[in-house]
């Protein structure tokens, strides 16, 4: 005898589109969620470490104004003849094409990362276009 077996009720595609977005829009908030929290965090960071670096900043350029005083009145008590105001002009050409430099090398460093969570911002980026895609 024969019997008929009955075939699985066969599921729908929406529930399994509609899954698949909700899955995609979870995957979206856990993904904005992480990218906060790390810039949160980088930026933490950068408050933490800037702090104590202003102040060094701040001492340094004061030492760094008596400094420049100091050389002027030394390069005048090694030439007598030279007069004040060139002496003047020789430490602030010096000072001038060393700050030149230094801002140059800077930059050059500065441009060579990206401060943004790479990674992150990434696959935040993949899931945006994915999205706005369905």
């Amino acid at each position: 005898m024969i019997t008929e077996q009955e075939a699985p009720p066969s599921v729908g595609i929406t529930p399994l589109i509609s899954g698949i977005i909700q899955d995609a829009q979870t995957l979206l908030k856990q993904q904005l969620s992480l990218f906060q929290t790390e810039v949160k965090q980088d930026l933490r960071r950068t408050r933490d470490a800037a702090i104590p670096l202003v102040a060094g900043v701040a001492v340094v350029f004061l030492a760094a104004i008596l400094l420049c005083f100091t050389l002027v009145y030394a390069l005048v008590w090694i030439w007598p003849q030279l007069s004040l105001a060139a002496a003047f002009g020789i430490v602030t050409l010096i000072l001038g094409l060393f700050g030149g430099v230094l801002l140059f090398m800077g930059k050059s460093k500065f441009d060579s990362f990206s401060p943004l969570p790479d990674k992150t911002l990434e696959g935040l980026k993949e899931n945006i276009q994915w999205k706005t895609k369905t």
